[in-house]
């Protein structure tokens, strides 16, 4: 049996896991799905790598980890807080140590990098929350989402402080753990020809392909479950070297 440890993007909660967690039951895996702290100024991706690892617990589990969207950003942190087989980046951000995502973006290969609006560009939420408004999650987050399950996901998004934005990357060197990427080829919030760059260039990991757009935990929760068994069970690659800041 493995463990998924399962981290979440920005806005969102492990409640977006929960058809993916009874699939990977059925099939006789194990998943721990938290909600990171997202909201709090004073946790970066260091905090919610912890939150993830308190999650765990103890267990001695064959651990491989998860992480959709922004929750890629305490994903390798996550790695060297505590052993991990494998780390799996599902259309999510890819840290370069000692980096602000923030400054990043501002790169070449970090420009390519979201196609979604962010800060100021994007529309005040309808609810009253520091989250995206219903026309942005309907567009970039949920475009193949049956419109019901969208909605009542929209209306559980959270805010998200800037901290794990505008704060370096914690990691001094990346962690000796090989990685597979998930690229979803129809993804309108992070460009799937980014996704593929950074896999193949900085990472040097495996890259899987699975069709449809940003959020797969809602749309092919069987069919994401079956890629990440597979992950999960093919022959461990050497890890890569540590990842370059990009230029």
């Amino acid at each position: 049996m493995t463990t998924f440890a399962l981290l979440h993007g920005g806005q969102h909660g492990g409640w977006c896991w929960d058809l993916l967690v009874e699939e990977l039951a059925a099939r006789g895996h194990r998943a721990v799905a938290p909600d990171m702290p997202i909201e709090d100024d004073a946790a970066g991706a260091r905090e919610w790598a912890q939150s993830v690892v308190d999650a765990l617990g103890e267990t001695d589990d064959d651990v491989v980890a998860v992480a959709h969207s922004m929750g890629g950003m305490a994903l390798p942190v996550l790695a060297t807080l505590r052993p991990v087989r494998r780390m799996v980046f599902l259309g999510a951000v890819v840290p370069v140590p000692g980096m602000s995502f923030l400054e990043y973006l501002g790169t070449p290969e970090g420009g390519q990098a979201v196609t979604m609006p962010m800060g100021p560009d994007q529309e005040p939420d309808e609810l009253g929350r520091g989250a995206c408004s219903w026309a942005t999650a309907r567009t970039y987050f949920y475009p193949d989402v049956p419109e019901p399950l969208a909605r009542s996901s929209w209306e559980k998004l959270r805010s998200n402080a800037l901290t794990v934005f505008v704060e370096p990357c914690p990691l001094d060197t990346w962690p000796d753990v090989p990685s597979t990427s998930l690229v979803l080829t129809e993804d309108a919030a992070m460009s799937p020809d980014w996704q593929r760059l950074v896999a193949r260039g900085r990472l040097g990991s495996d890259v899987v392909e699975l069709p449809g757009s940003h959020s797969p935990f809602l749309t092919r929760p069987a069919e994401l479950a079956d890629a990440l068994v597979r992950i999960a069970t093919s022959p461990t690659p050497t890890p890569a070297a540590a990842p370059a800041a990009a230029g």
